[in-house]
């Protein structure tokens, strides 16, 4: 009898270590007992029966300030996390998203154990910001998992490893976010239109996006009357957020979790929503929407240094910083950045999805699409790919 598959996988913050659990439970339901998981996650991947080397909790920080307060944490953690990979000699390590933890774990373990076959789950954005990771990337990884669907032919040109697109895993929570039927607008007179707004989820992007939003939305009533608000919000960030819609001349209805935020994305009629994955999710959920963003002084300088490389520009054909505009190939979302990012220009675009009309059936048809796109040779679940793509390193 053959020795079971060994896999040790990392993850470093909530999304990776869901990726982990899916992984893990796919590989377990194609191999039973044939299949043994060590590794570093968080409470998703130990349901999944992934004991974590040590609380994920340690490293998984965000922002300058946190990381800097955290750091000998932090590069103890990545030594610790390597050299226990390094003896565990796992058939397949997989490390999850989280670039500047795990990337610097698969260069020990590549110095180590040259032979040992690293997938690296989730692409940093190099077709957008510092392309030249890609070709560092390929001496890492014998293969890299893309979440988007043009990720695979950005790092052939790029000079990145193979690369093996296995989906977006909130493809598998599109019957969560949409309606049973088509989504339609409300009669006159049935009941007041519905908007979820999502103004982000660090406490820069709350500061400089919600009074905006909250006056753009105060436009859109006075155009079109009653509106009812829905508003996530994040844990950490849920008392600012009330303390800063209280100010707004339309009150909202905030709401916490993932279930509450996705039976908000099905019930509204349209979405008002700062740049980012969000955007991709409500496209995926079919609900017209209007994106924005404001920059700091830094990040407006970071704007304009940001350029798509040279070889990637026929893959990519509209400029645009929204993933469902890339992916779909046309600006289907309105996007508003810095000076655009203002009441009237919000309270115009979104005034415009609130009524049948060529925005709103334009937007509806072009998310068709970007489904379609995204499904394209992913027919099982993003897990499952993800599954089948690491037995093939592993020569299974």
């Amino acid at each position: 009898m053959s020795a079971p598959l060994s896999i040790y996988v990392v993850a470093g913050e909530a999304s990776g270590d869901v990726l982990g659990a899916h992984l893990a439970e796919a590989l377990a339901r194609r191999l039973g007992d044939g299949v043994v998981f060590a590794g570093v996650g968080g409470p998703a991947m130990a349901a999944a029966g992934i004991a974590s080397l040590f609380p994920m909790a340690d490293i998984a920080v965000m922002g300058i300030g946190p990381v800097l307060a955290r750091l000998p944490t932090i590069l103890r953690r990545i030594r610790e996390t390597a050299e226990a990979a390094i003896a565990a000699r796992p058939d397949v390590l997989v490390l999850i998203d989280s670039p500047d933890f795990c990337h610097r774990v698969a260069a020990r373990v590549r110095r180590a154990r040259p032979d040992q076959k690293i997938v690296l789950w989730v692409s940093p954005t190099v077709w957008a910001w510092r392309p030249g990771r890609a070709k560092k990337i390929a001496k890492l990884a014998d293969r890299l998992l893309a979440l988007l669907p043009f990720e695979p032919a950005v790092h052939a040109v790029l000079g990145g490893p193979p690369t093996t697109y296995v989906g977006h895993p909130f493809l598998d929570d599109l019957a969560a976010v949409r309606p049973e039927g088509a989504r339609a607008l409300p009669r006159p007179g049935e009941r007041p239109l519905r908007i979820v707004v999502l103004p982000g989820s660090r406490r820069s992007e709350i500061s400089r996006l919600m009074a905006p939003f909250g006056a753009a939305l105060g436009r859109v009533q006075a155009a079109l009357g009653p509106l009812e608000v829905t508003l996530p919000a994040v844990d950490h960030l849920a008392a600012e957020i009330a303390a800063r819609a209280a100010e707004w001349p339309v009150t909202p209805n905030l709401v916490a979790g993932r279930d509450a935020k996705y039976a908000a994305f099905r019930d509204a009629d349209a979405a008002l929503a700062a740049s980012g994955t969000v955007t991709l999710e409500l496209a995926l959920a079919g609900l017209p929407a209007v994106a924005a963003y404001r920059l700091d002084a830094l990040g407006r300088l970071v704007k304009h240094m940001i350029r798509v490389p040279v070889p990637v520009q026929p893959i990519l054909t509209v400029r645009s910083v929204l993933l469902p505009n890339l992916i779909v190939g046309e600006k289907a979302m309105p996007e508003f950045i810095d000076d655009d990012c203002r009441p009237d220009t919000l309270a115009a675009a979104l005034g415009a999805l609130l009524v049948d009309g060529p925005e709103r059936n334009r937007q509806i048809e072009a998310f068709a699409r970007l489904e379609a796109r995204m499904r394209a040779g992913v027919p099982g679940s993003p897990a499952d790919a993800a599954a089948d793509a690491v037995l093939e390193v592993a020569g299974r």
